[in-house]
């Protein structure tokens, strides 16, 4: 089906997905048993949540047009609200669940936000001390249950009693490729936080361009731990809906491995001091290493630090490699699940070294270039012929244009 607005994304999951696991998140186990599981949705809870959580809007009286904030975690529900918002006009004003209460009340009233989801007891609180000072702001729901706060449960139950799918259709139809998506605000090198308008056919086009990144399948699952917030995660998300993967979000940054051991993925994507972090601790195992197996890992590193794509090292270095992957590489694959196909970085330039590493270890590392201004991805490696370069951002992608100041060149 043809796809122009971001939640046609839903759509195009009712037509060719039946899973059970399209988003999932760790929640501790009910009934105050201690431990955590993985709490699963199927593509019909999605479509359903989103369904009601649009009803509920409108029968609070939200219009399209009106802005809602989002402030919370990654986690399904996140998702629930961002595509409920937009199937009914209303552009999502996500907001980094840290920020000052200064910055918080900053982008509430510059957005006019007129309702906003958050996830918890801390946030409810922040906002609590400035509600005064936002006349826009009528509506708090909340993902978690907070005492004195109403939950997007009841919102929900009152999307189900007034659910209207002609008065729902009526607006999507409505809804142009060209109307704002979102508002996202980036922290400026002065003064308040600057609002980035994004449309419809600003993001989808970024999605629908990303697909040639790796061969994405349906079957994959894709392991998600950057915020939300910022467009970088929020466009691969997308992506991944989009092909139909399964997207499970990390507990933390600190839980990254451990949930990779457990779900397997296939992909994920992060910044570089992430990379940084994981090769300082591959290298800290090796250091605790005596005899041969010391020896090995050191020739292991070696061949890593200088790999160089097509086996352009020749046929004694990929022996080497060969050695080196059954007896080191292997096991660095195990500690993210044994199944990942590729890796991608962004945000900030990555240091070549730790690309050879990780494609070394046949991990394929993808680095790529964007800003939020542009919807984020400007360009980026992927697979494909001549299509990976170590120090590079990569080919940019279809759809994009970019220009070089002569006087100075700057993009």
């Amino acid at each position: 089906m043809e796809m122009t607005r971001v939640f046609d994304i839903l759509d195009n999951l009712k037509l060719n997905s039946t899973k059970t696991d399209i988003l999932s998140c760790k929640e501790l186990l009910p009934n105050g048993k201690s431990g955590k599981n993985w709490t699963k949705h199927s593509v019909a809870d999605l479509i359903s949540n989103v369904n009601h959580i649009s009803a509920g809007l409108l029968a609070l009286g939200l219009k399209k047009g009106d802005t809602i904030g989002i402030m919370s975690n990654n986690r399904p529900e996140w998702n629930f609200v961002d595509f409920a918002v937009q199937q009914v006009g209303m552009p999502s004003v996500p907001i980094f669940p840290t920020v000052g209460a200064d910055d918080l009340k900053f982008i509430l009233t510059h957005s006019e936000a007129k309702a906003i989801f958050i996830s918890d007891k801390g946030i409810y609180n922040k906002l609590q001390l400035i509600q005064k000072d936002l006349p826009n702001l009528k509506h708090i729901y909340t993902f978690n249950q907070v005492e004195g706060a109403k939950n997007l449960s009841e919102l929900i139950e009152l999307g189900k009693k007034n659910y209207d799918t002609a008065a729902i259709d009526n607006i999507k139809a409505s809804i142009s490729e060209n109307d704002l998506f979102t508002l996202l605000y980036t922290s400026g090198t002065t003064g308040h936080p600057k609002g980035v308008m994004i449309s419809h056919k600003g993001l989808l086009s970024n999605v629908i361009s990303l697909q040639t990144l790796a061969p994405i399948e349906a079957s994959w699952k894709a392991l998600s731990f950057l915020p939300l917030n910022h467009v970088y995660e929020r466009v691969l998300v997308n992506l991944y809906l989009y092909k139909g993967v399964s997207v499970y979000y990390a507990e933390n940054f600190e839980t990254i491995a451990e949930n990779a051991r457990d779900i397997q993925p296939e992909i994920f994507v992060a910044v570089p001091r992430i990379f940084e972090r994981v090769i300082e601790k591959f290298y800290a195992a090796g250091d605790k290493l005596t005899g041969f197996k010391k020896k090995i890992f050191d020739l292991s590193i070696k061949v890593a630090e200088k790999y160089e794509l097509h086996g352009a090292n020749g046929a004694w270095y990929e022996l080497q490699r060969k050695i080196c992957d059954k007896l080191v590489y292997s096991k660095w694959r195990a500690a993210f699940g044994g199944k990942l196909v590729c890796i991608v970085s962004g945000g900030a330039a990555l240091n070549p070294k730790i690309e050879r590493v990780f494609s070394c270890a046949k991990i394929t590392l993808l680095q790529g270039y964007g800003m939020t201004e542009t919807s984020v991805v400007i360009a980026a490696n992927c697979f494909g012929e001549n299509n990976i370069k170590f120090g590079t951002v990569g080919p940019v992608l279809s759809g994009v244009t970019v220009k070089i100041a002569e006087e100075d060149g700057e993009i």
